[in-house]
């Protein structure tokens, strides 16, 4: 009875956002000069949006595996169909959306800090996006998704990489990151190990000598001096060797890798703790956020500053932080959704508490990705930080 009622919910929501969105428009008309000017094309009231949306017809996409949802009631909602193109790590978010062959993109901090710096994307009109006000309001005006206080596109989730092993391997009491970077844990679990193959992970060892060796002075593991760069860089070429494998974006060589044995402990999405412990018959593992706090994601929806089709991205924008949509993908990929409206619509009623939706001191240690700058933000002007260049090519030294 309860899932009828949810999936009656999310069709009868969704095929009443062009109304709510009328309605709203008669509130919102006008050109105030604001964001949405600065893009070609784009209506300049949600009526207007409306109107143009159902002429481009379509909307093309960059995402994170899984993350566009209900996209037939979207098309049918608004006349706009959802095209997508996967991206498996933040570079080829970027790489993707330099092409021009598409509207918007979903950003994690690590590619949007970059992506509003170049000038890719563009900010947004909140007015012109009614599901905004919805949105949880530590979430918005963050780093990662605004610039010079405007807003970079909508907050899409939230999630933690997780520290996951098979209980049959290691001991289930595990609480530690010690698990993969100390000298016996790693000779334990050597060729077994599973690790993020991105630059961005350098920021995981950071973040452990952080709590383990403070005399380093590590705040923030995205903003690393030479002395913590380098010591970060050396934990992690000690860690190679035992590394069995380092998994790419889309998830499916880990997933594999976990439910045959090959590997028994490392880093991980909360998708893959959903996947293998929802497969038949489900993978025993374990997935936690450690004692030393971990990194984590905070993703966004930006639109494309020459975008060909502006206004079916605005609409989109709009559905993919809407209670439905919301509601979809955080069970589907497994992460905290920011329209808490959605906690009333996930299959599991329980959803947003297992994953800490509304406990904001759960993420106090989850330290979301962004993109490494010279700029340590600190009072000593004579203090530089390594840069996004700098994580890429040491990146390069430490895979061989």
């Amino acid at each position: 009875m309860r899932e009828r009622m949810r999936r009656q919910a999310v069709r009868t929501g969704l095929l009443a956002l062009v109304g709510a969105l009328a309605i709203v428009a008669a509130g919102c008309g006008g050109d105030d000069g604001g964001s949405s000017a600065s893009i070609e094309g784009l209506g300049s009231s949600l009526e207007e949006i409306q109107e143009k949306a159902r002429e481009e017809g379509q909307v093309n996409v960059v995402q994170w595996p899984g993350y566009a949802q209900l996209t037939k009631e979207f098309a049918e909602a608004t006349g706009c169909t959802v095209n997508t193109k996967d991206g498996g790590s933040s570079d080829d978010m970027i790489s993707l959306i330099q092409t021009g062959e598409y509207d918007g993109v979903s950003a994690s901090g690590n590619a949007s800090v970059r992506l509003m710096a170049t000038g890719e994307v563009a900010p947004i009109d909140p007015e012109l996006v009614p599901n905004f006000a919805d949105v949880q309001e530590g979430i918005k005006n963050q780093d990662y998704n605004s610039l010079d206080g405007e807003p970079y596109g909508v907050p899409h989730g939230r999630g933690p990489n997780y520290l996951m092993f098979r209980t049959a391997d290691v001991p289930e009491e595990t609480d530690t990151w010690g698990v993969i970077w100390e000298d016996d844990q790693l000779a334990k679990y050597k060729g077994k190990i599973s690790i993020y193959d991105d630059s961005i992970f350098i920021a995981d060892a950071a973040l452990y000598l952080k709590a383990t060796q403070p005399d380093l002075g590590i705040e923030n593991p995205y903003m690393l001096n030479e002395e913590q760069f380098n010591a970060a860089v050396d934990l992690l070429k000690k860690q190679a060797p035992n590394v069995g494998e380092y998994w790419p974006g889309d998830a499916a060589k880990q997933i594999q890798s976990f439910t045959n044995g090959d590997s028994v402990v490392g880093t991980t999405w909360p998708y893959q703790y959903v996947q293998l412990t929802g497969a038949d018959p489900p993978v025993a593992v374990k997935a936690l956020k450690p004692k030393e706090g971990t990194t984590g994601w905070s993703d966004t929806w930006m639109i494309y500053s020459q975008a060909a089709n502006p206004n079916c991205m605005y609409l989109w924008m709009n559905h993919m932080i809407s209670p439905e949509a919301q509601a979809a993908v955080a069970e589907g990929f497994g992460e905290a959704p920011v329209n808490l409206k959605a906690c009333d619509l996930t299959k599991n009623p329980n959803h947003c508490d297992e994953f800490h939706a509304d406990d904001e001191s759960w993420w106090e240690d989850v330290y979301y990705w962004t993109t490494p700058a010279e700029d340590c933000a600190d009072d000593d002007d004579s203090t530089t930080c390594k840069t996004q260049e700098d994580w890429k090519t040491a990146w390069t030294e430490i895979r061989g």
